[in-house]
């Protein structure tokens, strides 16, 4: 019997779909810097709780993996989603496998972070469970957090400490001690073989719950799967290090970079402005094209690491610096799509001047001052 999974969806309608399902002891909150960023770059994100956790029902257990991607493919069955890419951390990684061995038609990509596919001994598990039920999470919550963070990160980052420890703390004893027993019993190292879908496997190098060697093992039994330690990254990796996963995570999941990068190119630069630059286009001119769509748009401008309002003041900082006077204009434009205020522009502008030089900057200001005046007011994003 499936349980109705509580989940949030994030990210445009249209977007390729990607579920995010984490680790034992998290709820969706672990995902925050990644979901933001997959919606940001166009990807339809579903997180969700597993049975036991957050805000997900607790039936009585114990529970199997099996039954745990059971919860996950009704989920996705009652979104209408036929077939998502997966990214799963630690326990999500785990049901993420199983649905690529059991479910391969539902899975189209698959991200597989600090996870195992045989983490034993037993015993471990069961006393886990044991001390769930008979002591409460509160017992459990200090050393969950001392697997998911290194110690230096704990130290100078207290405020994530506290609240990784209330995440910890806040499942339901039984349902927390359920899915300890669904990983002591899983069986899915047997079938990693037979696993279809294009796979990353990204490890934290100082992971103490699933040291590196466990993705090791993964990828080199799953066919064509790609391995990346990220260092400095303990089990919950994708919190103390959310730039170096999320990026892993977004260059496995678009593949298409030239479509990835005309959508962003015409979100940045308009409609109108792309078009006609296509119409323009030569055989002469094509490859050049290509390269700016894929490598400045679908590559760059795509990351995760920078928002659009700060690639914009940049590259009008760069524009100006290089007097690369003609392409001002579409890149004024284009701050102001970004959410970038006049003023903001004039202060970029006046900013570069100091560093690159009054005639450059004089020749910028001037340039600007036309571009705005052509163009109507638009509130900033």
């Amino acid at each position: 019997m499936t349980v109705d999974l509580f989940h949030e969806v994030s990210g445009p309608a249209g977007g390729a779909p990607v579920v995010l399902s984490g680790s034992l002891g998290s709820d969706v909150r672990m995902w925050d810097a990644q979901a933001e960023a997959l919606a940001a770059v166009g990807f339809r994100v579903v997180r969700y709780d597993h049975r036991g956790h957050g805000r997900s029902p607790a039936p009585a257990g114990p529970y199997t993996l099996e039954e745990l991607a059971g919860d996950a493919l009704a989920l996705l069955d009652r979104l209408g989603l036929a077939r998502v890419s997966w990214v799963g951390l630690s326990l999500g990684g785990m049901v993420g496998m199983w649905l690529a061995e059991h479910a391969p038609s539902r899975v189209d990509r698959l991200v597989l972070c600090c996870t195992s596919a045989s983490l034993g001994p037993a015993s471990m598990w069961q006393e886990r469970a044991n001390t769930a039920r008979t002591a409460g999470m509160g017992v459990l919550a200090g050393p969950a957090v001392d697997r998911w963070v290194t110690p230096a990160f704990a130290q100078a980052n207290p405020e994530t400490v506290a609240w990784l420890l209330e995440m910890a703390a806040s499942h339901s004893p039984e349902g927390y001690a359920s899915c300890c027993t669904a990983i002591e019993t899983m069986s899915i190292v047997g079938d990693l073989s037979t696993i279809a879908a294009p796979t990353l496997v990204v490890v934290g190098a100082d992971d103490p719950a699933t040291p590196p060697e466990h993705g090791r093992r993964i990828a080199d039994a799953v066919p064509g799967a790609r391995l990346a330690v990220v260092p400095d990254a303990a089990h919950l990796g994708n919190v103390q290090q959310p730039a170096a996963f999320t990026g892993l995570i977004i260059d496995h999941l678009r593949p298409d970079r030239r479509a990835l990068g005309m959508s962003v190119r015409r979100s940045v630069l308009g409609d109108a402005h792309v078009d006609r630059t296509v119409a323009a286009t030569t055989d002469f001119t094509r490859p050049f094209q290509e390269f700016i769509t894929e490598g400045a748009w679908g590559t760059v401008w795509s990351r995760p690491g920078l928002d659009r309002r700060t690639r914009s003041a940049v590259t009008l900082a760069a524009l100006t610096a290089l007097r690369a006077h003609d392409e001002i204009p579409m890149h004024v434009r284009a701050a102001r799509r970004n959410g970038l205020s006049e003023a903001e522009i004039a202060e970029v502008l006046l900013h570069t001047a100091v560093y690159t030089g009054a005639p450059a900057g004089n020749a910028a200001f001037a340039i600007a001052r036309d571009t705005l005046a052509e163009e109507p007011e638009q509130p900033p994003h």
